[in-house]
């Protein structure tokens, strides 16, 4: 793709999926449009084996934006990153298409694993601010991950996962539209639980009633 068509690219993800950008030139100010022309270099140098300056393109973008991704991420068409500070994505990561990240992210490793070390996140996924995805795992298509949730172990496509650790929810395996792709119309499991052991406490309760009351009336009825 040529460096013209690939900056006009940039620029419509960024109108579509950011509603406070007001105009095509306000994109050339922000933070997820810098880092990826940035990337797009380093990238580049990186696959020649040019490691040293690879990183040293790619430093000069972290320092200008907070946004930290290694050259030797590999990153598909239609990606986002919304606002951005403080996002790190290591080496051996791999995006899909469409992928969209708030800030705070981190796509990072255990520290423990060698070769493939950080995650691999499939098509049309969103992960919320503050989401931690630490391993070398699959983020499934079609995916949510909840703001702050810290991610340790794969997460099957067509999901969305909350909470410390992250929690698997399943959303009836339908394909999650880009515009559904919001980071608060998530399901809380945890208050599901409670409400279930809520229910099932009254349930008992209204059961132990009942008990005392036939006791009560086998007592009463008694010779």
């Amino acid at each position: 793709m040529g460096f013209i068509k690939r900056i006009k690219e940039e620029v419509a993800i960024i109108r579509q999926r950011d509603p406070a950008i007001h105009s095509a030139m306000e994109v050339f100010l922000y933070p997820s449009f810098k880092v990826m022309l940035h990337y797009r270099t380093a990238h580049k140098l990186y696959l020649n084996k040019h490691y040293f300056l690879a990183r040293w393109v790619s430093q000069r973008g972290a320092r200008k934006t907070g946004i930290e991704i290694h050259p030797g991420a590999q990153i598909g068409k239609g990606f986002f990153i919304d606002h951005g500070n403080g996002v790190i994505i290591g080496e051996t990561t791999i995006i899909g298409d469409n992928v969209t990240l708030y800030q705070g992210v981190t796509l990072g490793g255990t520290g423990k694993e060698q070769g493939k070390r950080h995650p691999t996140i499939g098509n049309n996924v969103m992960i919320s601010a503050g989401a931690k995805v630490l391993g070398s795992f699959k983020i499934g298509d079609n995916s949510k991950i909840g703001a702050g949730s810290v991610v340790l172990e794969e997460v099957p496509p067509n999901s969305t996962v909350v909470g410390v650790p992250g929690r698997v929810v399943k959303r009836n395996n339908k394909t999650l539209p880009q515009e559904e792709l919001d980071q608060v119309g998530l399901p809380d499991p945890v208050m599901e639980d409670l409400t279930g052991l809520h229910h099932a406490n009254a349930e008992l309760t209204n059961r132990i009633i009942d008990l005392e009351r036939e006791l009560r009336e086998i007592k009463k009825n008694a010779p």
